[in-house]
């Protein structure tokens, strides 16, 4: 098990290991690392997603490793609740960033406009959390739309035994 401690409290999330074992790899390399700790939530779009892992309170990116493969063809769907690999337009692009569903979003999933958004997880305990962040107000800041006007930090991602 997973946790997100966030400042709006805690995010429980349990990995698909067999369906996504690269994508679960790297994200508890990233957490292994530390990288989490003090990131962001910088993207907060209500019924879609929230989308974090990668800048800091600035807006800065922090540095990642490598892309890893997508594995958005593993038969897992971007419902509500599951955790989802953020990207670029590059199909093998991500690396830390990732997003929580906020609604059954069924254009993310492999093959309906692009090869889709690798589903690698899903929120067992703290959809409240998650729905709370995705109430708070955004703004523009930095070049980026849909930040939070009111810092949505990510103290940290802890392995649970």
């Amino acid at each position: 098990m997973i946790t997100i401690k966030t400042n709006h409290g805690d995010i429980q999330v349990e990995l698909f290991d067999e369906k996504a074992p690269i994508s679960c790899e790297n994200f508890r390399q990233y957490i292994s690392d530390g990288h989490f700790k003090d990131t962001i939530f910088h993207r907060v779009i209500p019924n879609f997603m929230i989308q974090g892992g990668g800048m800091d309170e600035t807006m800065s990116s922090k540095p990642t490793r490598e892309p890893i493969k997508n594995e958005a063809d593993n038969g897992e769907l971007n419902r509500r609740g599951t955790l989802a690999m953020a990207r670029t337009g590059v199909v093998d692009s991500a690396t830390s960033q990732f997003f929580i569903n906020l609604s059954d979003n069924s254009f993310l999933d492999h093959g309906g406009r692009d090869f889709g958004y690798a589903v690698f997880g899903r929120v067992s305990d703290g959809m409240d959390v998650v729905d709370a962040i995705a109430a708070v107000p955004t703004d523009n800041r930095a070049g980026h739309q849909d930040v939070p006007v009111d810092t949505v930090t990510i103290l940290e991602v802890t392995i649970d035994d």
